[in-house]
């Protein structure tokens, strides 16, 4: 079992992983059954497969857009790490967007990440996954 510490650690190498566009070092901070919840949009994609599917988009379609990011505040509970972030993004036809997005960094049992819970606009999920939107599942009301 890893620690809390050793948790914060995979949490922060995904998260410049994925600043960084390393595909590789993003997917081996994941469980195999890993889960990304997307708020408040009530949507969900689960396992490897899927998270490789989504970065391999995110870094070829969205990366490209942005203009820039600001990490405006992190924290650290037993269950995750917590990053609030504005992203400004340049469109191909010239526009420019701001976007406010919280992610959190859950952690796993097996000393990675269990997968994301991502609290963002429906416009900014659209750019994010293109395409593959319409394959993230609703998630279930109880």
């Amino acid at each position: 079992m890893a620690t809390r510490d050793e948790l914060v650690a995979v949490a922060m190498l995904h998260a410049k992983a994925e600043a960084d566009g390393d595909m590789e070092t993003t997917m081996a901070t994941l469980e195999d059954d890993c889960v990304y919840e997307f708020q408040p949009s009530r949507r969900v994609f689960r396992g490897a497969e899927m998270a490789r599917r989504y970065y391999e988009y995110f870094f070829l379609n969205f990366m490209p857009l942005a203009a820039g990011f600001e990490l405006r505040n992190e924290w650290v509970t037993d269950e995750g790490v917590g990053q609030e972030y504005t992203i400004w993004l340049r469109l191909p036809d010239g526009s420019r967007e701001r976007h406010d997005v919280i992610g959190i960094l859950l952690f796993g049992g097996h000393g990675k990440l269990a997968g994301e819970r991502v609290y963002a606009s429906d416009r900014l999920l659209q750019l994010m996954f293109g395409p593959m939107l319409e394959e993230v599942e609703p998630i279930e009301v109880l």
